[in-house]
C-alpha cells in the first residue's frame, strides 16, 4: 500500500517548486483535496490562490493585508496552474478543461499534480512525484472507497478509548459504549469492523454504530467471556491479524502503534497507525525500543566484519 500524509505533500510541494513555470501569477485549486496542495503551494510562492469555480467567474480568495500589495485586477493574471492533489483516471482534470476550454484565450492554463499514477502522467503538464497504486492518503483516508476494503478498529480509530474507571467491564463500560462521541466519522462503507471488545457487547455496539451512521459490511468481535479472559489471552494484535489474513483486506486502521506492529508483522501486510499518523510496515523498527535495537545491531554487524574470520 502506498501512503502518503499531508506532511508527504507539504514536502513533496517544497521539494519541486522549480517544477512551477516561471512567470505563473496565480494558483487555481481543483475541488476538493486539490484546494490544500494549491493552498501550500501558493503560500511556498508567495502566490494567489482561488478554486475551480472562483476563476471561472473571474474571482480570487481574499487574502490578508500583507497580500494585498501584491494582488492585482483578475484580468491581469495571465499564467495559471491548475493543481490537483492527484491524479489517477484523470477524469477530474478532464472536467475541468471542457469548463475552461475558450473561457480565457488570453492566459496560458498548465495543469498539474503533486502524486501522479505511471499510467497518468501524459494526461497532465507537470506532476511532482509518481505514487503508483494501490495507494491511499491521509486526508482521505476515511472517506474514500478503499475503506471497503480495509479492516477498521473501533476504540481509538472510530471513538476514543475508554478510561481506566470506563473499562470495568460493568455499568460504567455499558454506558461507555452507548454515549461515546465518535472520533474519525468514515462516510464510505467499511469493510470489516475489527475490535477486541467481548462478542458479548455486540448489541451495545451495532447499537452505537447505527446511532452515528457508521455503514460496514462486517463486525467481527472478541469471543471470550469477561475482560480477566481477555487480559489472560493477551493475542490483541494476533485476533487482528487473524482476521485482517481472513478476509484478505488491503489494509489494517488501527490505534495503539505496538498493536499495529504486531498485526503488520503476523499478517505480512502494512497497518495505518492512527496515533502515530503513519503506516506501519512488518518487521518494522519503532519508538525508542526500535532505535535502540537497530543501533545495536549495526554495532554488531560492524563487530563481525573487524573480527577474524573464524574468531
Amino acid at each position: 500500500m502506498n501512503y502518503r500524509s499531508i506532511e508527504d505533500l507539504n514536502q513533496c510541494i517544497a521539494s519541486n517548486l522549480s517544477k512551477v513555470p516561471l512567470g505563473t501569477d496565480l494558483i487555481v485549486g481543483m475541488p476538493r483535496s486539490g484546494l490544500l496542495a494549491a493552498n501550500l503551494l501558493a503560500l511556498h510562492l508567495n502566490l494567489p490562490f482561488a478554486d475551480v469555480e472562483g476563476f471561472i467567474e473571474g474571482r480570487i480568495l481574499q487574502s490578508g493585508s500583507r497580500m494585498k500589495s501584491y494582488l492585482k485586477p483578475f484580468e491581469d493574471y495571465k499564467e495559471i496552474l491548475i493543481l490537483e492533489d492527484s491524479v489517477w483516471s484523470g477524469k477530474s482534470i478532464k472536467e475541468v478543461k471542457e469548463k475552461l476550454h475558450g473561457l480565457y484565450p488570453d492566459k496560458k492554463i498548465t495543469y498539474a499534480a503533486i502524486f501522479a499514477a505511471p499510467e497518468s502522467i501524459s494526461k497532465i503538464d507537470i506532476h511532482f512525484d509518481v505514487c503508483p497504486g494501490p495507494r491511499i492518503f491521509e486526508w482521505n483516508m476515511m472517506h474514500h472507497d478503499l475503506l471497503e476494503n480495509c479492516c477498521v478498529d473501533i476504540d481509538g480509530v472510530l471513538c476514543k478509548d475508554p478510561t481506566e474507571e470506563e473499562n470495568d467491564d460493568g455499568p460504567n463500560y455499558e454506558h461507555f459504549l452507548a454515549n461515546v462521541d465518535p472520533f474519525f466519522r468514515p462516510s464510505r462503507t467499511i469493510g470489516v469492523i475489527v475490535t477486541n471488545r467481548l462478542e458479548r457487547y455486540r448489541p451495545q455496539t451495532e447499537a452505537w454504530l447505527a446511532k452515528h451512521d457508521i455503514k460496514y459490511n462486517k463486525l467481527v468481535m472478541l469471543d471470550l467471556p469477561t475482560k480477566e479472559a481477555r487480559q489472560k489471552a493477551n493475542n490483541y494484535g494476533g485476533f487482528k491479524a487473524s482476521v485482517y489474513l481472513k478476509y484478505d483486506s488491503w489494509l489494517f486502521i488501527e490505534s495503539s502503534i505496538w498493536q499495529a506492529q504486531q498485526i503488520a508483522n503476523i499478517a505480512g501486510k502494512s497497518v495505518y497507525c492512527v496515533d502515530a499518523r503513519k503506516m506501519i510496515y512488518p518487521n518494522m523498527l519503532i519508538g525508542t525500543r526500535g532505535r535502540v535495537r537497530q543501533v545495536l545491531q549495526k554495532v554488531i554487524d560492524l563487530v563481525k566484519k573487524a573480527s577474524p574470520a573464524g574468531k
